[in-house]
């Protein structure tokens, strides 16, 4: 039996939640294992150069907040989880261990990971994912206005990929983090 056939199979043997009447419907889309009750989607790792420049960049110009950082210096390498938190969140973070517990929790955390060694590198680079071969596309911020986000990020001198009037596809920006990857930005009630 093929793995695939193997997996399809052990998913309708279990029992299963109906995917929500609402959402969109797609070809492999299932109905949701009871076991994966309380599961999250907590972080995407990106590798970084420098972890200093990379978290002004995500503090300072898109606002996130570091929640953990996980030092391995006998396996050379740091670890950073931010979030994008709203105001009541940032009032009411916890503190020490619980804000450790309350990081691996979120949904959307960026974790950057850093490899010692590679901020000293003049000409190392990691690749973005969208040259060739092609993988690792991007992340996205929605903001609630993406004018106003693009005189931001103006003002703060940060390269663009694309401008939301360029292309075809108007009304969305990308935007390219210090070590070039491509942040999507997004105002939602354009996306329709």
């Amino acid at each position: 039996m093929s793995t695939s056939a193997s997996h399809s199979e052990n998913v309708h043997n279990e029992a299963t939640v109906a995917q929500p009447a609402n959402s969109v419907k797609a070809d492999g889309v299932q109905s949701i294992a009871a076991q994966t009750t309380g599961f999250t989607f907590n972080h995407t790792m990106l590798r970084v150069k420098d972890p200093a420049k990379s978290l002004a960049f995500y503090t300072g110009v898109l606002g996130m907040t570091l929640l953990a950082v996980k030092k391995f210096p006998d396996m050379g390498f740091d670890l950073y989880f931010l979030a994008q938190l709203t105001e009541s969140e940032r009032d009411n973070l916890p503190a020490g261990d619980d804000l450790e517990i309350f990081a691996f929790r979120q949904r959307g955390i960026l974790e950057l990971t850093h490899n010692y060694g590679t901020e000293t590198k003049a000409d190392f680079s990691y690749h973005d994912g969208n040259g060739e071969p092609q993988g690792f596309g991007h992340i996205c911020f929605s903001v609630p206005s993406l004018d106003e986000a693009v005189v931001w990020f103006d003002k703060n001198d940060v390269e663009f990929k694309k401008r939301p009037e360029e292309g075809s596809m108007k009304n969305i920006a990308f935007i390219k983090d210090v070590d070039g990857y491509w942040i999507e930005i997004v105002q939602a009630d354009l996306m329709r």
